[in-house]
């Protein structure tokens, strides 16, 4: 029978402490040097070492483990498993995993840090990451081993890493062209940055409606954004279409302009994106741009499994986006 690892081997074979060991596998990197962090996470994972909460989780259940982490960013406010994007999202995927015989294991993180600690606490199949930039997935694909699959990760490419996007350029192209046929002369977009799949939204919504297209930069909170709402109202007013770049956003406009007295969508368009369960609770329902979240779960998990068994995979897939009219826009007056 095969001999379990013990955090003191490995501590041993490094020539440190069981507490420098320790420190890393839970997180506390800020204890050790990031040269020693590597060297210790690096041993972990080629030793297969488990700590005893996941030797119990797998004695109890054999099912492998899917590891999906979600960027807890600021302008969620603390209530990221709440947004219907990334709650819609986790069912897609929750849905698959059950159907490839997996488990799925959720966390919250606001740095990659704990990303990298929790690859190495459990013995996971590979990774989902949903809301980090780029920049973030280079890091991480020179300290975690694992094969990982990540949403909206314009201009990834490296080994082991399949970035699985949307067509967001095409999206926001098809509002854009849908506002010019309807008549609009002036569109605004809003979105909170400027970069990445967001910069693509507006790009393509820019091409779609052409000249009298405009970009407006909002807040990420919700008390901030309402203020800035109040005080550009007659500036917002000034346009009769507008394109948010999420649903969540677009809704939160239409609450806001109606309470304002505005009427949606005989006054002012507005479209979303992303074709969440919100566009139905909202009065009039929202037009928005679908994309398909189970399939973009099954191709995520479909690349985890081929680069898991050596198999060749695309570094980038990007599926389609289609626009899905309903009741919150109309042909300009």
């Amino acid at each position: 029978m095969e001999e379990k690892v013990r955090l003191s081997d490995i501590a041993s074979e490094l020539g440190l402490s069981t507490a420098a060991v320790s420190y890393v596998l839970h997180g506390k990197t800020g204890m050790v040097s990031e040269r020693t962090a590597v060297r210790v996470r690096r041993a972990l994972e080629e030793r297969g070492y488990l700590p005893r909460a996941a030797e119990v989780l797998l004695a109890e259940n054999p099912a492998k483990i899917l590891g999906v982490v979600i960027h807890d960013h600021g302008k969620y406010e603390d209530h990221i498993l709440e947004d219907a994007f990334i709650a819609s999202a986790l069912n897609a995927l929750s849905a698959q995993s059950a159907r490839r015989g997996l488990q799925m294991m959720v966390r919250t993180v606001k740095d990659t840090d704990e990303i990298v600690s929790f690859a190495t606490m459990w013995n996971l199949e590979g990774l989902v990451l949903i809301g980090f930039c780029g920049a973030d997935y280079t890091r991480l694909r020179e300290r975690v081993r694992l094969p990982f699959a990540v949403y909206d990760a314009c201009g990834v490419t490296a080994q082991r890493v399949c970035a699985v996007n949307i067509d967001d350029r095409h999206g926001g192209f098809q509002v854009g062209e849908y506002f010019r046929l309807c008549g609009h002369k002036r569109a605004l977009c809003l979105s909170d940055n400027d970069v990445d799949m967001d910069l693509e939204r507006w790009k393509g919504f820019r091409e779609g409606f052409g000249p009298g297209a405009e970009f407006m930069m909002i807040p990420e909170t919700r008390a901030q954004r309402l203020a800035f709402y109040r005080e550009r109202l007659s500036e917002i007013r000034g346009f009769t279409a507008i394109f948010a770049v999420s649903d969540y956003y677009a809704v939160d406009l239409i609450r806001f302009l109606q309470s304002s007295g505005v009427d949606i969508p005989r006054e002012v368009s507005v479209a979303g994106f992303d074709d969440t369960p919100l566009c139905g609770l909202v009065y009039p329902a929202l037009t928005t741009v679908r994309q398909d979240t189970e399939e973009r779960a099954g191709a995520a998990l479909d690349a985890i499994a081929k680069m898991r068994a050596g198999e060749s995979v695309e570094l980038s897939v990007t599926l389609p986006t289609t626009l899905v009219v309903r009741d919150s826009t109309r042909e300009s007056a």
